[in-house]
């Protein structure tokens, strides 16, 4: 069996090809031709791409690496386009990279059907369906040392994304790649569909009940009334769903029950998949996951009627209440090119809470631009935000540069760290939103619309009596000024530690792993100086260090750091407060212990065999007495 009679047994329709060569002739393509001048992105422009395309950029990576680990050392890419067939991301062997390299095969190329011919990433846009080609079968000859198979990207609206693509030369093709890029596409939009709907009711289903919870279950998400609101591919498939449907259809129409009759179905299966017959027929097994917390607060619950918001910043409401409240004020605001300022110790969440404005808003179809000005060396951060004309100063790039904030131009520019950028720069970015016109470095003033989200942890007031911000570009930041609450002072740490691990552990066979009783009460007594972002850190390093069939996340899992900040003993009393030796057993023992971690420099292991106990007991006793 050659090559491509295997791929057709995998589902790869033969008249694709054909139909595809047919659209290229109509297109005036010529197989013979060698032009590789076809269209490709500045640096500029493929930044813009990559910022539109943020969410499947970051949800892509992880399943990229993950894959191309699979395949490592045999000569293949994994390849990420975008809607357009513009190539956004690659990561694979740099042998065959560099050939593919030469008929751009590479991010910033656009692979586009009219453009370079039949070709797996083009070809899979138009179809809408995964797709391969191999050799001779591309229809640019220089092309047809290539073997590709590519499958499409869709949000949980039906809307396409992009494309997943894995390339290799055309005599290592094995047939297991159409299956691997389907299983990544899969999986890429399994991971879009759970963090699009993380506080929505969600309705996850099959025709067996063995694959509820697998990756081959079918899955919608609905609202309250029972609306469908997004579903991932196999929902679509199974349900016979189309993009139209999304927003309009209730789900009563596809499960032949009411929104009440699913729940007290739920409630009687103790939640065990329920089997139901659906009025097209067939017999469904459905997993009922009702959204995590009541997106309106008990005390509301009989007050008038409510419009109900399920956005990004919806996603961020896990119940603190200073939070909520801080939520409740940016949504008065969304749609009125108000400035937002938002305030807050390191790794509090400000830069998640700038993304989640520009979704929330009506720019969120825009750019988001983001500039760190902390990051930026004071040589280059005038050029970077502003732009430059062609050769406007030496070491200038020959076409110039559009700059960070004409990138934004119809989308958010969001301003990290924005207390530390250098005085000079406070001046020309004042004029910029004082006129709404920003001048490239030797260019022509340019007109600009945006919406400027900023960020810093820095004491403003200080900094103006210093001298080193300047008062008026303040008030013109300050339009609505937010506080973010430091992790210490939040009340959902559960609730966020939940959504970190639905997030880090999606693509787990056993599911997200729950916190032992030790390690929750370790986290709940720390003090999490390095806020959100330490504790996102410390959890993903500790997801990592779990077995496949673990469901439990304890004290072992963690880094020998996280775990000597979380179970970190306070400093032992003076002498003439310390316990005597007739004191009880327990504080001798703690004594002991504690003496014992101090004796070997923190280190568990160390400790442990000092002590003659096993490391999960000390664990153990640690976090107990760091509770006490």
């Amino acid at each position: 069996m050659n090559d491509r009679s295997a791929a057709n047994i995998q589902g790869v329709d033969p008249g694709d090809i054909s139909r595809s060569w047919q659209r290229c002739r109509t297109a005036g393509l010529i197989p013979e031709q060698t032009r590789l001048d076809q269209p490709h992105f500045s640096s500029a422009e493929r930044r813009v791409a990559a910022e539109r395309r943020t969410t499947l950029l970051a949800h892509a990576r992880p399943v990229m690496d993950y894959f191309y680990a699979q395949i490592k050392d045999s000569g293949c890419v994994v390849i990420l386009s975008n809607e357009s067939g513009y190539l956004l991301e690659s990561v694979g062997d740099t042998d065959f990279g560099n050939r593919a390299a030469k008929v751009s095969l590479q991010p910033g190329a656009c692979w586009a059907e009219d453009t370079r011919g039949t070709n797996a990433v083009g070809t899979a846009l138009i179809e809408g369906k995964p797709i391969v080609v191999n050799g001779a079968e591309h229809y640019l000859r220089h092309n047809s040392f290539l073997a590709c198979a590519a499958a499409p990207l869709a949000e949980p609206n039906g809307k396409l994304l992009g494309v997943i693509d894995i390339s290799c030369d055309s005599r290592r093709y094995h047939p297991h790649t159409f299956g691997l890029v389907r299983a990544a596409a899969q999986m890429i939009e399994n991971r879009i569909f759970e963090i699009a709907f993380l506080s929505h009711t969600k309705l996850r289903f099959h025709y067996s009940s063995e694959c509820v919870g697998s990756m081959m279950e079918g899955a919608i998400a609905i609202d309250e009334e029972g609306t469908i609101l997004g579903a991932n591919r196999t929902g679509f498939a199974m349900l016979g769903l189309r993009p139209e449907h999304i927003g309009v259809e209730d789900f009563s129409r596809y499960f032949g029950l009411t929104m009440r009759d699913l729940m007290a179905l739920d409630r009687r299966t103790n939640g065990r998949p329920l089997m139901v017959h659906p009025r097209r027929g067939e017999t469904l097994y459905v997993s009922v996951e009702q959204m995590r917390a009541p997106l309106i607060r008990p005390s509301l619950a009989c007050s008038a009627p409510t419009t109900l918001k399920t956005d990004a910043l919806t996603a961020l409401d896990t119940g603190d209440e200073r939070v909520s409240r801080a939520i409740g004020q940016l949504r008065r605001v969304l749609g009125r090119k108000v400035p937002i300022l938002l305030q807050g110790e390191t790794g509090a969440g400000k830069d998640y809470f700038a993304r989640a404005i520009h979704e929330a808003g009506p720019r969120a179809n825009g750019p988001f631009v983001a500039v760190n000005c902390a990051a930026l060396p004071e040589t280059l951060i005038e050029a970077e935000l502003f732009g430059h004309a062609p050769g406007a100063f030496t070491g200038a790039r020959k076409d110039g540069a559009a700059g960070r904030i004409r990138e934004a131009h119809g989308g958010t520019l969001f301003l990290d760290e924005i207390g530390d950028m250098p005085i000079s720069m406070q001046t020309r970015l004042l004029r910029v939103l004082e006129e709404g016109v920003v001048t490239p470095i030797g260019g022509k003033p340019v007109a600009v619309d945006f919406l400027l989200v900023s960020a810093t942890h820095a004491d403003f007031s200080t900094r103006i009596a210093e001298r080193s911000f300047r008062e008026d570009l303040y008030y013109r930041l300050n339009g609505l000024a937010i506080s973010l609450p430091p992790l210490r002072e939040r009340t959902d740490l559960p609730a966020l530690i939940e959504h970190i691990l639905k997030r880090e552990a999606r693509d787990r066979r056993a599911g997200p792993p729950r916190l032992s009783a030790e390690l929750a009460r370790a986290c709940a007594h720390y003090r999490w100086p390095g806020n959100l972002r330490q504790l996102s850190g410390i959890l993903r390093t500790a997801c990592l260090m779990l077995d496949e069939t673990e469901t439990e996340l304890r004290l072992e899992h963690l880094s020998e750091e996280a775990l000597r900040e979380l179970t970190a003993l306070p400093a032992a009393p003076p002498a003439a407060e310390a316990e005597p030796p007739g004191g009880t057993l327990r504080a001798q023992s703690d004594a002991m212990i504690a003496g014992a971690v101090a004796e070997a420099g923190g280190n568990i292991a160390a400790a442990a065999r000092a002590l003659g106990i096993s490391r999960n007991t000390l664990y153990r006793r640690l976090a107990v007495m760091r509770a006490h």
